[in-house]
């Protein structure tokens, strides 16, 4: 049922079960995700090792017996090591004064055990060999004798694991480490997990990885994947895989004994540093970084000066691999501030150029402007002229029935006879048409005698003369000859006659009359 358990447990995380399924691509990202996640809640898991050794501390200042003060500091050695070395050192240091004291030989005998794994982990490793080999070991019980071998299994493969790169002294002490190993296989009851795990690791050492992985994965299947047992398996496994050239097998194995590690709040690893590696060498520089730096932080907070070396030593590799990595980011970065810069070179035309049109559309905005002026300028003096001739019309009609009514019909033929009344009305229409015309086109002279070869000369007083007048109801669009002759009091051939002397006289004589009706025109 357990067993059963784990195996859905492993389904609902998203990792292959360790069934012996093989593993794939998709497991080994699966599992690096979900390490992403545990790292994240690192400090989690350490607070709550932290709350539990409090919790201890504080019972062992309350007044107890002797022999709970050695059980507590037991556990209190225990809750410390792998977490903070210096102070499960003391605390193991205190146990074994305290036994001394009361003269308890079988806590003398542990607590000097337990002191002596403690000290590689500081870099004190002869100390280490030369306080356990001291150990008598005559006379111990079945129990004493299995930690005993277990404590020495454990602490010879921990030195050894410093010394890969020098094959003589490494030699030597995996010596002892298998001796101890085969000591611990010879005590250990054949049906317990402990005994799986090391017989696995014995199988390891001769080559079997075979039958070893097949002892380990149906040893995952009955443990808690919280454990530090199931850390070791997984690392085991992990070593399998890399002596097979496995590397995805290996990766997925690493980050589930890392994840045991971080759950169990154990600062004294080597999974989480070896996966740095690996990320490392898969050019995942970021994974690399994070799991290097945390296997570093935790040696450091741990007090594990040995451990602080191999992690310092890959870091310069990731720092290196790191910094190319900026580099390349800072490449990408330049690109972009490029590209935005050539865009906010493209916005700044685009930005001129819709001043420039807007400039243009508020110019003829006031050209418009002006137009709707001249059109009612148009309009005003169209009425004044119309008002002016009512008026005079009127005066004429009244002039004329008073000359009817007094009999002077004679005096009202010569007026009418004598053309003065139409003359005077005539030069009156014109003052007015000359004043109202260049009211509304200032500039109108000057831009006509712009056009001729030879200019129009105004004598003294004129606004505009014929030849003008004629241009200017050509420019108001009037084209019928007939209207503007009988204006001007012409006959139509001179109307033409005066209109083909202007166009002879221009610069451009086939587009004069175009360049006439473009005087004062709205351009955009």
């Amino acid at each position: 049922m357990n067993r059963l358990l784990i195996s859905l447990l492993l389904l609902c995380m998203g990792i292959a079960t360790v069934s012996g399924v093989s593993i794939t691509k998709k497991d080994v990202e699966n599992s690096l995700d979900m390490l992403d996640k545990e790292i994240a809640k690192r400090t989690d898991y350490i607070h709550s090792r932290e709350t539990r050794i409090d919790s201890i501390r504080q019972r062992l200042a309350e007044p107890i017996s002797d022999q709970r003060q050695l059980d507590l500091t037991m556990q209190l050695g225990d809750l410390y090591s792998s977490f903070n070395n210096d102070s499960a050192l003391i605390a193991y240091t205190r146990g074994l004064d305290k036994a001394r004291e009361i003269g308890d030989s079988v806590n003398v005998f542990r607590f000097r055990v337990k002191r002596a794994t403690i000290l590689p982990l500081s870099g004190f490793v002869m100390e280490a060999n030369k306080e356990f080999e001291s150990i008598d070991t005559s006379g111990l019980s079945h129990d004493d004798l299995v930690f005993y071998y277990t404590s020495a299994r454990q602490m010879y493969s921990y030195i050894t694991s410093f010394f890969i790169n020098y094959p003589e002294s490494r030699n030597r002490w995996n010596s002892k480490a298998s001796a101890y190993r085969d000591s611990l296989l010879s005590v250990l009851d054949h049906k317990s997990l402990t005994y799986d795990l090391n017989y696995s690791e014995e199988l390891i050492a001769n080559n079997d990885f075979k039958k070893a992985k097949m002892v380990l994965l149906e040893l995952l299947d009955h443990i808690s994947p919280n454990s530090n047992l199931y850390a070791r398996a997984c690392h085991l496994l992990a070593t399998i895989a890399r002596e097979k050239g496995n590397t995805d097998e290996e990766t997925y194995y690493l980050a589930l004994s890392a994840m045991a590690d971080i759950k169990g709040a154990v600062r004294e690893v080597m999974s989480l540093q070896e996966l740095g590696v690996i990320m490392s060498e898969n050019n995942d520089i970021d994974r690399a970084y994070d799991y290097l730096s945390v296997a570093l932080t935790n040696a450091v907070e741990c007090n594990a000066t040995m451990r602080i070396v191999q992690s310092s030593e890959a870091l310069p590799f990731i720092q290196k691999a790191h910094s190319d990595q900026m580099q390349a980011w800072r490449h990408r970065i330049y690109m972009v501030i490029g590209c935005i810069i050539i865009i906010l070179i493209v916005l700044v035309v685009a930005l001129l150029a819709l001043r420039n049109q807007m400039r243009k559309q508020n110019q003829l905005k006031v050209k418009l402007q002006s137009a709707n002026h001249v059109k009612e300028i148009y309009i005003s003096q169209f009425f004044r002229l119309c008002s002016i001739y009512i008026d005079k019309l009127n005066q004429f009609c009244k002039i004329a029935n008073r000359k009817i009514t007094s009999g002077q019909v004679d005096d009202l033929y010569k007026i009418t006879k004598s053309g003065k009344l139409v003359e005077e009305q005539s030069e009156e229409f014109y003052r007015l048409f000359d004043d109202a015309f260049l009211h509304i086109y200032p500039t109108f002279v000057e831009d006509v005698n712009a056009l001729l070869k030879e200019k129009i000369i105004l004598k003294e007083g004129e606004l505009l003369n014929n030849d003008f007048r004629i241009l200017a109801f050509m420019r108001l669009g009037l084209e019928d000859t007939n209207q503007v002759a009988l204006i001007l009091n012409y006959s139509v051939n001179t109307i033409y006659a005066y209109r083909n002397k202007l166009r002879n006289r221009a610069f451009d004589r086939d587009n004069f009359e175009k360049n006439i009706m473009a005087i004062g025109a709205i351009n955009e």
